[in-house]
Order: C-alpha cells, then sequence, then structure tokens
C-alpha cells in the first residue's frame, strides 16, 4: 500500500473495543502503519489539541498528524471518523464492536484510570498529553461524565447508531475482532494469512502497566 495517498482506513470504535489487536492484524495484511493512540508522540499532541480545540472539520491538516500512515483506528482517531471519512472519500471505514457493559468496565480499570494516573505527575510533556486525553475522550465525548456509568454506555451505543446510519454499508465493517480473520479479510478484499489472528493489549497487560 502507498503511504503518500492518505489514509486506506478510519477506524471508528472506541478504545478498549479490540482497536490494538486491529492495528497489527491491519499492519500484517500489509496496509502499512496503522496510528493509535500509542502511536501519538509528543510531537503530535499539540495538533490533536488543536483538533479538539477547533472541532476540526476535513479542512484540518490531517497529513501533518498521519504523515507516514495509511490507517488509523482508536482514540484520538475515533473522535474524528466523520471529518476523516470526508477528507479521505476512498477510506474504508471499521467500527471494532463489543458488549456495551464489558467495554465499560474494562475502559473504566484500564484507559480511564491510566489517564487519571498520568494527570497526576507533574512533567510538562504529561500535562499536555493528558490535558489532549481529556479534552478529546472523557470532557469530549463523554462530556466530563465518565463516571456515570448509563450516560458512558449510552454515548457508547449512540455513536455505534450514528456511524451505523451516516457510512454506507459497502463502506462500513462492523467488527468484532473475536471473529477473526474471516470478515476482514473479506471487507478488505485481502488473502486471509496463515497465522492466528493478533489479540493484545488486554486489561491484564494495561492494568500491569499501571503497577
Amino acid at each position: 500500500m502507498n503511504s503518500t495517498s492518505g489514509l486506506q482506513v478510519v477506524g471508528a470504535g472506541f478504545g478498549r473495543t479490540g482497536t490494538h489487536s486491529l492495528k497489527f492484524a491491519l499492519e500484517r495484511l500489509g496496509f502499512g502503519r496503522c496510528h493509535h493512540m500509542y502511536e501519538v508522540s509528543e510531537s503530535q499532541v499539540a495538533l490533536w489539541q488543536a483538533a479538539s480545540d477547533q472541532a476540526a472539520g476535513p479542512e484540518f491538516p490531517w497529513q501533518d498528524i498521519f504523515k507516514g500512515y495509511t490507517c488509523a483506528v482508536d482514540w484520538p482517531t475515533a473522535r474524528f471518523w466523520r471529518p476523516l471519512l470526508n477528507r479521505y472519500p476512498d477510506a474504508k471505514c471499521i467500527l471494532t464492536l463489543r458488549d456495551a457493559s464489558s467495554w465499560y468496565r474494562s475502559a473504566r480499570e484500564t484507559i480511564y484510570e491510566f489517564s487519571r494516573t498520568r494527570a497526576e505527575r507533574d512533567d510538562p510533556a504529561s500535562r499536555k498529553r493528558v490535558r489532549m486525553i481529556f479534552s478529546i475522550i472523557w470532557d469530549g465525548v463523554f462530556e466530563g461524565r465518565f463516571e456515570d456509568r448509563d450516560f458512558a454506555i449510552a454515548t457508547y451505543l449512540r455513536h455505534i447508531e450514528d456511524v451505523t446510519a451516516a457510512v454506507p454499508e459497502d463502506r462500513l465493517l462492523k467488527y468484532d475482532v473475536r471473529d477473526g480473520w474471516a470478515p476482514l479479510c473479506e471487507f478488505l478484499g485481502a488473502k486471509i494469512p496463515d497465522e492466528p489472528f493478533p489479540h493484545s493489549n488486554s486489561a491484564e497487560e494495561i492494568k500491569r502497566r499501571l503497577a
């Protein structure tokens, strides 16, 4: 795949819906580098913060963030799925799915807790990164109410409805990573690899990092 042609896959799924596994799967299928929250470098933080502050649309300089990438999944990308699909009209959209209660429990115990832990650090780089994360996700997507379980789950389910309603069927894959290679490869027109589907970034792994 040619990394200069812009994004070919935009992931609309929230964090903790198998996005890290999807990242590795897309890279294994030959789609080049795939952006993920773990890929957000210190130099990118200001750009993502600007995207949040400006409620960025298709005209935002997304190429400055995604230079060298052909795919993007997870947050912060998932917050901007609509302008990104408008900016890259040939890109496919993958909406990763998970049982809502299971998703909330995992997100609350891992990435939300991680964000709160990072917020307690004093170094400037951490403060900027945490500000960006809260601005885009916890205070943005969830309006500062993520700890309200019912509100957070309703937001998650509404997001699924919004993506499903907005993206044409031939451009959208609603995908549970537990289903493995077959639906993903069929959607992307790729050959199924002769190896297990990658599963990574479990809740246990994140909790070990927190510890």
